[in-house]
């Protein structure tokens, strides 16, 4: 129990993460990560998941709530949306790996039978959560990274990072110690929820096609 509220108040998931095993390794110890306060009222970690060789990774913000529930990433409307534009943009969503910056859901919710409502992470949650994203990265060694979103953004490449700046453009930068390439973009979840969805989901598309570009 000492050792629950000590990581918790050093918001830094690095003790929890192992050194070797792999991602089956990565994956089983982050079911147990108390790096941060978020644990406590998520229903479970969600890890990353997706092949261990893939050529991409898409790193999103955070679980859903659907995500939450089934313990996987991606498997919400946001996830499905995602998966359309990939294959339209010519990336085969079974040979990429996805992830998220967080991987506890955040959420407010009025009463406990009440919808529980998306809560954007902070900085220091996603900092508290970088370890995880770093091994994974050392894990799969992508060839290009795929940033859906602002707080995947700014997760990578600090609190300064602007989607609107950047999205549909090849970044090289160093993250956690490796040379990387990156493709920012929305996350898709914007997309269902833009007024235009169909203009939203063309420069998703767009965006993804400069991705499948990038990797040749």
């Amino acid at each position: 129990m000492v050792r629950t509220e000590a990581s918790e108040d050093a918001y830094t998931a690095g003790p929890f993460v192992p050194e070797r095993g792999g991602l089956p390794a990565l994956r089983r110890a982050a079911a147990d990560c108390r790096g941060c306060p978020l644990h406590r009222d998520a229903t479970q970690t969600v890890f990353g998941a997706g092949d261990k060789d893939a050529r991409v990774m898409l790193v999103g913000e955070q679980p859903g709530d659907q995500e939450d529930r089934q313990g996987k990433p991606f498997v919400g409307p946001a996830g499905r949306l995602l998966d359309r534009a990939l294959e339209e943009a010519g990336i085969d969503p079974a040979e990429a790996y996805v992830t998220n910056a967080v991987k506890h859901f955040k959420f407010t919710q009025a009463e406990p039978r009440k919808r529980r409502i998306h809560k954007a992470p902070s900085l220091r949650e996603m900092t508290a959560c970088g370890p995880w994203l770093a091994a994974e990265l050392a894990v799969v060694e992508p060839e290009l990274i795929v940033v859906l979103g602002a707080t995947a953004g700014k997760a990578l490449l600090g609190s300064s990072f602007r989607v609107t700046q950047v999205r549909g453009t090849v970044l090289e930068e160093e993250i956690h110690g490796r040379a990387e390439r990156l493709v920012p973009t929305v996350h898709p979840s914007s997309v269902l929820r833009a007024e235009d969805r169909e203009a939203a989901y063309r420069g998703l598309l767009s965006d993804l096609k400069v991705a499948a570009q990038a990797l040749g």
